[in-house]
């Protein structure tokens, strides 16, 4: 979101359908995270653009986190139900883990874009044969 736009606060009743978006975002969160792990031994098998748009979308997947945040703390300083607090402490957890997840994903596309398939082309022969005898690179 651009700095000069205000984000419309959403009224209790909305309730629903931010704790959708954020579970199903932990979920997704997850998931890329258990993908990404097994590209781990063999980053090769990924290219420049996927872990750039890896780190792009969960950049600002993270920037986003904080406006649900936000939106958990304006609702918690309201008169709420005794369903409804359960609800809001639960999503606080949630979007906690998630923080968490996030910078996972992040960290470590950050140490895969250093073996992609394309970082892998741009190195000229004696440098890939010495990655190779030295076990920088894998066997793929």
């Amino acid at each position: 979101m651009k700095t000069s736009e205000q984000p419309t606060w959403q009224p209790i009743s909305a309730l629903p359908l931010i704790a959708s978006i954020i579970d199903e975002g932990l979920q997704n969160a997850e998931d890329h995270l258990q993908t990404l792990e097994k590209a781990r031994p063999k980053p090769y098998v990924l290219d420049d653009y996927t872990v750039a748009r890896v780190l792009e979308v969960f950049g600002a997947d993270a920037d986003d986190t904080s406006l649900f945040e936000e939106q958990l703390a304006r609702w918690k300083k309201e008169p709420l139900t005794p369903a409804q607090a359960d609800e809001v402490t639960r999503l606080t957890a949630q979007l906690a883990k998630h923080r968490t997840v996030v910078a996972s994903i992040l960290s470590l596309a950050e140490q895969l874009k250093k073996g992609t398939i394309d970082s892998i082309l741009r190195k000229d022969d004696a440098e890939l044969a010495i990655d190779v005898l030295s076990g920088k690179l894998g066997k793929p």
